[in-house]
């Protein structure tokens, strides 16, 4: 049976209702606090697309030629187009907000380490692993890797709060 209880969260004014019922199918795709144990990982793999590129530039205003000009890139050390770096860094994100440790979890800081450029084609295979957990806070350590043919593009650590069990 569902449980179909009501919170009310207030905002500048508003109030929005938020039944526990979605609170509860939300968490069955991530982890909470409690179950999380160092070893664990989740992988994510995404193809870059010149819609990925362009749609970040736009959102972000990052317009540098070296990711949305052939011609300005074709003169660069990488010879062509390249994925803007936090575009990469952004998989990391999506693993981390929907696999590990998911929905309801809070970035608290990230370190990223760019090795090698991403290029539209690309696959980007990326996993995130916990490495050490902080109970005390709920924090969970994570080593975040982005890989393109086996070869290391992005490295880094991410500090998450994971939500904690409903008592």
């Amino acid at each position: 049976m569902l449980n179909t209880g009501v919170n009310e969260l207030p905002s500048a004014g508003r109030s929005f209702k938020l039944s526990a019922c979605i609170r509860e199918m939300r968490m069955t795709a991530g982890y909470f606090f409690e179950d999380i144990q160092v070893g664990m990982e989740a992988k994510l793999s995404r193809v870059v697309t010149d819609a990925d590129i362009r749609a970040f530039a736009q959102v972000s205003g990052d317009d540098n030629p070296v990711h949305l000009d052939d011609a300005y890139a074709a003169g660069t050390m990488f010879n062509s187009r390249i994925a803007h770096g936090v575009l990469t860094a952004s998989y990391i994100s999506a693993a981390v907000g929907t696999k590990l440790p998911g929905p309801g979890c809070i970035y608290i800081s990230q370190t990223l380490n760019f090795k090698a450029p991403v290029r539209i084609g690309d696959e980007v295979e990326t996993t995130v692993r916990v490495t050490e957990l902080l109970p005390e806070k709920k924090r969970v350590i994570l080593a975040c890797q982005c890989m393109v043919n086996g070869k290391t593009v992005l490295e880094g650590q991410a500090v998450v709060m994971a939500p904690s069990r409903p008592a």
